[in-house]
């Protein structure tokens, strides 16, 4: 007698879906998890952001602009990916909140071009396009920004990063992986309520207020900035928390210190203080020229000389891990000056030559601080080597081009060298300019402590300083401002006026502050890399009809044997 073998109900499975569909449902509206499965893991937001996040009390409203008909397919790749990012911050915050904006859907001319303006005012930059349509080619201006809402106040998110000499692809990949990093910045900048203090030294023949106007102001929308003399006194940089009886307990008043430009000598009272400052865990953002140089020397005769610069730090930078080179660092890859070569009806006549004493960086290292950023601009920099100094590691940050030289002082600088190039001289590689010390720095004034200073009840003396960073520069004219032709207004920092360009120069420095004074640890984000998978280009044209029948054909192909092999397995088992 056969067993009688119990078949379940189809009825019964559709219950048993729904009720496990319905249960996944009521299970995940109390636990919440979302699964990144890319190999970079690009949709994970970093833990600082994730705190950032956690600390809204108020609603941010993204409009986004980044949208409309007939965008190139790169624009529409960073669109979605910029939604994408959106949705994970939304997913992680209740108070995040966006909306995607066509700047040019209006049939009214004369509004979309008010609208233009508001958005330029408002700190965004267009792009200016020609893409093809069905119509034919048409001029497109497209903003590929936001303006972010928290409030009363409003700040600009420009979400593709400009970087010159590089492809476009890679421009766009890089904007893809900047994209945590600028929208978690925006948040910040725009909820930002406790300033930390910073402090420009105003001594020493340092930078003046006016030249320093542009990155002063830069500042300003994350910090609190002033300008200081130290003028020997002892609390110039830190203040007393405790008082004994000969003894006094002090704490620094800011948190990082910037002292850009001097050309004049600095006491030995003025650089304890200083030296005091970073031991107690102050930053110290460096911009020192071991050389002199007047380009207004140039404007009457054909050369000058580039001589030392007594300012009487390099035993300090030496004590803290660097020396200053006397030297000239000269690199092909470097700005055009403007000169005049003759008149024309009484008119003069400028042409722009290569000066490759103006050398233009571009940063290749991997550092969060300058990962991605634009070239930089520079004006008659040295050369800066590394000493190795216990506790503390360096990071270079900055280099010259593969092909540059260095001159030694005194130098000679020629406006013949504007004449013509030879690369047969430029064979020195990747000079350092800028680096980046971080860890426990020991006191130049250990067991030396100056005689003045001897008696005074006011040093709490710490010969051994807290983990602390700071940054040096052979270069302070990296953060000069020009002043606009005609009414002497100060220009945006590293916006060069005469070939129209704007440098990275403000990204660099506001990103080495917020690398020294950011405790969040938000600036690490920039460390993010996406993989760039595009289509080797000659592969695809030399080989576009067999892709275009593999994409087309094969899918079906599979499809029809699947179809065929399953018919066949049907008739064997219902035959029996």
């Amino acid at each position: 007698m056969k067993k009688k073998v119990r078949r379940w109900s189809p009825l019964l499975f559709i219950l048993i879906g729904l009720l496990f569909v319905a249960a996944i449902n009521i299970i995940s509206s109390y636990v919440y998890k979302r699964f990144d499965l890319t190999s970079e893991k690009r949709y994970t937001l970093s833990p600082a952001t994730i705190d950032l996040l956690k600390g809204l009390d108020d609603y941010v409203y993204f409009k986004v602009f980044l949208t409309g008909e007939d965008m190139p397919a790169g624009f529409q790749r960073l669109r979605n990916e910029t939604r994408e990012m959106l949705d994970e911050f939304a997913a992680h915050s209740k108070y995040v909140e966006y909306d995607f904006i066509d700047p040019s859907a209006s049939d009214d001319g004369e509004l979309i071009t008010q609208t233009y303006q508001e958005l330029v005012d408002k700190g965004l930059q267009p792009t200016d396009l020609h893409v093809t349509t069905n119509k034919g080619s048409e001029r497109k201006i497209i903003f590929p920004g936001a303006i972010v809402g928290y409030k009363e106040k409003e700040v600009a998110l420009q979400l593709l990063q400009s970087q010159i000499g590089v492809p476009s692809d890679e421009v766009l990949n890089n904007s893809i992986q900047s994209l945590e990093y600028e929208i978690s910045n925006a948040i910040r900048k725009v909820t930002s309520r406790n300033k930390a203090n910073i402090a420009f030294i105003d001594d020493y023949g340092c930078l003046t207020p006016a030249e320093t106007y542009s990155f002063e102001l830069l500042l300003k929308e994350y910090y609190s900035v002033s300008r200081i003399q130290i003028d020997g006194q002892l609390t110039s940089l830190a203040e007393i928390y405790e008082k004994g009886t000969d003894t006094v307990k002090m704490r620094n008043k800011y948190s990082a210190i910037i002292i850009a430009g001097p050309n004049k000598e600095v006491p030995e009272k003025d650089k304890f203080i200083i030296d005091q400052f970073i031991m107690r865990g102050g930053k110290v953002l460096w911009l020192v020229e071991p050389l002199y140089v007047s380009m207004d020397s140039l404007q009457n005769q054909p050369s000058t000389y580039a001589i030392g610069n007594a300012n009487n730090l390099t035993d300090q930078l030496f004590n803290y891990g660097v020396r200053l080179e006397p030297q000239l660092a000269l690199d092909i890859q470097c700005l055009s000056i403007p000169m005049t070569t003759g008149m024309v009806a009484d008119r003069p006549q400028i042409e722009f030559f290569h000066w490759p004493y103006f050398p233009v960086l571009t940063p290749t290292e991997q550092h969060p601080i300058v990962k991605n950023l634009n070239a930089i601009s520079t004006q008659f920099i040295s050369p800066i080597t590394t000493i190795g100094v216990d506790g503390v590691n360096s990071t270079v940050l900055l280099t010259t081009s593969p092909y540059s030289r260095t001159e030694q002082v005194p130098a000679l600088v020629s406006l013949k060298s504007l004449d013509a190039i030879d690369p047969s001289y430029y064979k020195e590689k990747n000079l350092p300019v800028a680096v980046l010390l971080e860890g426990t720095f020991p006191s130049l004034y250990d067991n030396r402590i100056p005689e003045n200073l001897m008696e005074s009840n006011l040093i709490d003396f710490v010969p051994i300083s807290k983990p602390t960073a700071m940054v040096v520069i052979s270069d302070a004219d990296m953060v000069r401002n020009q002043f606009r032709a005609g009414d002497g207004y100060p220009l945006n920092v590293g916006y060069d006026q005469y070939v129209d360009i704007q440098f990275g120069n403000p990204e660099l420095f506001l990103n080495i502050m917020n690398y020294l004074c950011d405790d969040s640890g938000l600036i690490s984000v920039r460390s993010r890399e996406l993989k760039l998978r595009t289509l080797d280009k000659n592969k695809v044209k030399s080989y576009r009809t067999s892709i275009v029948l593999i994409n087309m054909v094969l899918p079906s192909l599979i499809i029809i044997i699947c179809g065929i092999i399953f018919n066949m397995i049907r008739k064997r088992k219902y035959s029996k």
